[in-house]
């Protein structure tokens, strides 16, 4: 559960260090995040605990999952008028071309939101973003 004191914070500031480091997954793989206007652009830095094929070597298909996973969450927050945390129902992932070892980025978009539920699309890209190594949806419930 995020502490709404940190949560609060990073709306009204945009400055995300506080949150991401109360996320121990998201200190373990590297997460970062940058607000550019209205778009939050989510980063995955090069790190060589996250390999999952050190031979080609690409990031585990888990990392990536984790990744775009917590940054629909992390969007999701700070979209929300309220403090509301939401709680992941469904999430399908695609994953289309291998994920090397180099930064990784992800964006997220808003498709539907209702009072109980919000659906998110993820993409994640390596050196374009008009050739996504991974695309997802996930569906939230959205909490009282």
């Amino acid at each position: 559960m995020m502490n709404p004191d940190i949560l609060r914070f990073t709306q009204e500031t945009g400055d995300f260090s506080r949150m991401l480091e109360s996320i121990p997954y998201a200190m373990f793989i590297g997460l970062e995040c940058d607000r550019f206007g209205d778009d939050l652009i989510f980063r995955l830095p090069r790190k060589e605990q996250n390999l999952g094929n050190p031979v080609l070597p690409a990031i585990h298909g888990g990392v990536i999952g984790g990744f775009m996973e917590l940054s629909a969450v992390i969007y999701l927050m700070m979209s929300q008028e309220t403090l509301r945390m939401p709680r992941i129902v469904d999430f399908s992932l695609d994953y289309l071309r291998a994920g090397l070892n180099r930064e990784t980025f992800a964006e997220c978009q808003l498709t539907r939101q209702g009072n109980r539920v919000a659906n998110v699309m993820i993409t994640a890209w390596q050196k374009s973003r008009s050739q996504p190594i991974a695309t997802a949806r996930a569906h939230f419930l959205l909490e009282d």
